[in-house]
């Protein structure tokens, strides 16, 4: 009988797995209606702007220049900062799940993420993401960004896994395929409860009995 390989690694994206997405299309909405912009100039300027920002060679101020105040505005960057970075809530059962499963089977843990610098650091400060995740390989600090299959084979090679012995939780289906191109056995995201049944069947039991982290 062939036995199974087992699963050493975990990769997990940030945005609607650990965490609401950071900064999307309904938190854009949410800012417009709050500060009385216009949507869809805004929407043009941000779609124009943001790859090169998640890709780590724009800083937070100088898209926000480019975004929003390339025109006097009635509210100071520090506002919209604030409001900005208030959109992260965390999806507290999720974390824990991951901190479970890091302890139980001592698996290595790494964040596979779009996101830009300043709105990373501070996701990962506010919520701790660093007591638990061994490397984040973002694409603001690597400077290349999902859909590109780089940066996964680069998270495979600062995890020092085998493709095989890896499982991704990812969102986004295109990112899912991409991973699963790559051999990596990949789990589509939509709820906690089917992505626990998921990881059961690569042998990753979700046991509330196991051993909790003390941190």
């Amino acid at each position: 009988m062939k036995r199974a390989i087992p699963i050493t690694t975990l990769f997990l994206d940030i945005g609607g797995v650990l965490l609401t997405d950071g900064w999307d299309h309904h938190a854009r909405k949410r800012a417009a209606t709050n500060f009385k912009l216009k949507l869809v100039e805004m929407e043009d300027r941000h779609h124009l702007t943001f790859d090169t920002y998640e890709e780590g060679k724009l800083t937070l101020e100088e898209y926000l220049g480019r975004v929003i105040f390339y025109q006097k505005r009635p509210f100071s960057r520090t506002q919209f900062r604030r409001f900005m970075f208030a959109q992260s809530k965390p999806y507290p059962k999720m974390i824990e799940l991951v901190r479970r499963l890091k302890v139980r089977y001592g698996l290595k843990i790494a964040v596979v993420s779009n996101e830009a610098r300043e709105l990373n650091v501070y996701r990962i400060q506010k919520f701790k993401l660093d007591q638990f995740v061994d490397s984040f390989i973002s694409s603001c600090f690597v400077h290349v960004r999902k859909p590109d299959a780089d940066i996964f084979r680069l998270a495979l090679d600062i995890a020092q896994a085998p493709a095989r012995q890896v499982v991704y939780i990812e969102n986004t289906p295109m990112f899912v395929r991409i991973a699963e191109g790559l051999g990596i056995r990949s789990i589509l995201h939509t709820d906690y409860r089917s992505t626990c049944a998921k990881l059961a069947s690569f042998g990753l039991q979700n046991d509330k009995g196991a051993i909790y982290e003390t941190s």
